[in-house]
C-alpha cells in the first residue's frame, strides 16, 4: 500500500543492524517497540505522538518506550512517510546522554553522505 509509512533501520558499514540487535537483546522493550512501529507504519507518526519527543537543538526525535527500563530509539524522518531508526539505548537519567545523541548524529551524517 502506498499510503503506509516505511520504517528503515540504520545499517552499519559492517552490515550490523544496531537497533535490531539492541531490541533482540531486550525482549520486553522489543515487544513494545514493534507494536509502536507497526502502528506508525499503519497510521503514521501522528499515532505515535504520546510515544515521541523532539530532542531540542538536534534534528533527532526519540521514541519513548516505558517499562522496567526506559528505552529510547532515536530516529529522523528524511523523506515523506519514512522514518530511519538510528540508535537505541536504555535511558538511565532524566536528560538524554550526549554520548547517545552523538551516536545518532554521526549515523545521521553518514546517511546524509549517502543521499
Amino acid at each position: 500500500m502506498e499510503d503506509k509509512w516505511r520504517i528503515i533501520y540504520y545499517i552499519l558499514p559492517n552490515g550490523e543492524n544496531p537497533v535490531k540487535k539492541f531490541l533482540d537483546d531486550h525482549p520486553k522493550a522489543k515487544l513494545k517497540a514493534l507494536r509502536i512501529l507497526s502502528h506508525i507504519e499503519e497510521f503514521g507518526l501522528n499515532y505515535a505522538i504520546p510515544h515521541t519527543k523532539k530532542l531540542s537543538g538536534t534534528p533527532l526525535w526519540e521514541i519513548r518506550i516505558l517499562g522496567q527500563d526506559s528505552v529510547r530509539i532515536l530516529y529522523v524522518t528524511k523523506q515523506a512517510k519514512q522514518i530511519i531508526l538510528l540508535h537505541a539505548f536504555i535511558k538511565k537519567t532524566n536528560k538524554t546522554p550526549g554520548k547517545d545523541i552523538n551516536i545518532g548524529l554521526v549515523r545521521l551524517s553518514k546517511i546524509d553522505i549517502l543521499t
